[in-house]
């Protein structure tokens, strides 16, 4: 999923796979690091068993794109 998708979507949850892109990882990692450690992710995440959901707003103020300039 790219940024701008990320801004106009209307789901309330990303999905590792919708943020790895954009952290230049693997999905994998952010599940693991998530079961791990959340606090080291730097934003906030629902751990549900195997299933990692990640809040996209929090997840965008954290990467500076919730009210990016210009916008």
């Amino acid at each position: 999923m790219t940024l701008p998708q990320m801004r106009e979507s209307e789901k309330t949850f990303l999905t590792p796979g919708d943020v790895a892109d954009v952290l230049e990882t693997d999905p994998n990692t952010i599940r693991a690091q998530a079961q791990d450690d959340p606090s080291k992710l730097g934003f906030p995440v629902i751990v549900l068993c195997s299933r990692v959901k990640i809040p996209r707003l929090p997840f965008l103020k954290f990467i500076g794109e919730l009210f990016p300039e210009g916008a």
